[in-house]
């Protein structure tokens, strides 16, 4: 697959079907009211493993052949593509074998042996996860499904806007959480062609705004592995892949502070009635901080992620 298209999101929307939730499209007229636009909220959180990762894990999965599914399935991941896989490889019925950062939270880890992969762990901060990973599936002769620089991964995580504008009709606007990319090249590539003249706003985290340099600068910049409430967005640099799509499509990358993630968290938990992980909330920590400049009328938000445990979620929501 030489690149990425709207008829590849739309074929991974036939293979998740029926497998992937179709994920509900939440509105709030207090937070229409609070930011002045439309909203339209895409809740990942209630999505298979609780987060979108489901859905390109198992697109990438279900296209592998019957020797590569006899070996299994490697990946690494800090908690969501973790669980994401694991399951597509318990669906499929292979094994997975994952790599995980020593300091992942508890509940991911636990979720992701629920699911019956083995988990290794390793020092996000003084080693190269994907060399491990490569490492390990050269070892083991396992398929390595990576979380964001695979073609096949990125396809399936564009479904996530592929069903939004069809329930919602087009958009001015889509804010789409940013960590490695794939979640943004999926989403970037259907919008653009469903939705023509869309914004596609990128948000990270203000310690690892790796993305917004590298939009800034036309080329990928790495910085030290980051240090935030958002694990799931710690990423040094994007991907090569996913930066090849994003760089053509995305209008802006916005940053938000972890004490307005904190702030979105309650805000979903207070008046949506759901609840969101760090990453999962920075989206609508952006539209909420007034982040986006010249917000537009109708506007998509992508709630990607709800895997957070209840002592956690209770720390971080006691010291906001």
């Amino acid at each position: 697959m030489p690149g990425l298209s709207l008829t590849d999101v739309r074929s991974a929307a036939e293979r998740i079907s029926g497998i992937a939730h179709r994920t509900p499209v939440l509105t709030s007229r207090t937070l229409d009211e609070r930011v002045g636009a439309r909203v339209f909220l895409k809740a990942e959180n209630l999505q298979r493993i609780g987060a979108f990762k489901f859905r390109g894990a198992y697109n990438a999965v279900s296209r592998l052949s019957s020797d590569q599914l006899r070996y299994g399935v490697a990946a690494y991941s800090s908690g969501n593509h973790a669980q994401a896989v694991a399951l597509a490889a318990r669906l499929a019925g292979t094994k997975a074998v994952i790599l995980m950062p020593a300091d992942a939270p508890p509940t991911k880890v636990a979720a992701t042996r629920g699911y019956g992969a083995e988990v290794l762990t390793y020092d996000r901060y003084a080693q190269d996860r994907a060399a491990l990973a490569e490492e390990l599936a050269s070892e083991r002769g396992l398929t390595l499904i990576p979380p964001y620089e695979h073609y096949d991964v990125m396809a399936g995580q564009g479904t996530v806007a592929l069903e939004l504008i069809e329930e919602t009709g087009p958009l001015d606007a889509l804010l789409v959480p940013i960590g490695g990319g794939g979640l943004m090249a999926g989403c970037a590539t259907a919008a653009t062609a469903l939705s023509p003249g869309i914004r596609m706003i990128g948000v990270e985290p203000d310690a690892g705004d790796d993305h917004a340099r590298s939009l800034a600068k036309g080329e990928r910049v790495e910085i030290d592995v980051p240090r935030t409430i958002a694990d799931g967005q710690a990423i040094p640099t994007p991907g090569e892949l996913t930066f090849a799509v994003n760089r053509r499509l995305v209008d802006s990358v916005e940053l938000v502070a972890d004490d307005e993630i904190l702030a979105a968290m309650t805000f979903a938990f207070e008046r949506l009635k759901i609840v969101l992980e760090p990453s999962g909330a920075s989206a609508l920590a952006a539209l909420l901080a007034g982040r986006i400049p010249s917000l537009p009328e109708r506007v998509g938000v992508v709630l990607s992620g709800g895997n957070v445990g209840l002592d956690r979620f209770l720390e971080l929501l006691g010291d906001s």
